[in-house]
């Protein structure tokens, strides 16, 4: 992925029990640009908290595919099918002892 900056990269963390669970352990989850690589996603998360001076020590990544929706209409008569759109989830772990201050607090 080209030069962009990190609000191009990180689009926004993901809020899930699952995720809290993770931020005990360092482990931070944002929802990602689709083109967006290990390493830019690195350096997006550095950017964007460099205020606290953070150091990643591994970032995983996860395509998440979009999910088909149905729904009925006029007592089963019609039905309109769509999908969802895919999206990518970067899982982020940050050094032992660190951690993101007010990551979500404008949540």
């Amino acid at each position: 992925m080209s030069a962009r900056g990190f609000e191009q990269v990180l689009i926004r963390p993901v809020v899930s029990e699952k995720s809290y669970a993770g931020m005990a352990n360092g482990r931070y989850v944002f929802r990602c640009h689709p083109s967006a690589d290990k390493v830019s996603i690195r350096r997006a998360v550095e950017e964007a908290f460099a205020e606290q001076k953070i150091t990643v020590v591994d970032v995983n990544t996860i395509s998440v595919a979009g999910k088909t929706r149905t729904r009925a209409r006029g007592r089963g008569r019609t039905r309109f099918s769509g999908d969802s759109a895919g999206w990518k989830k970067a899982i982020v772990t940050l050094a032992p002892g660190q951690k993101i201050e007010g990551l979500f607090e404008g949540v």
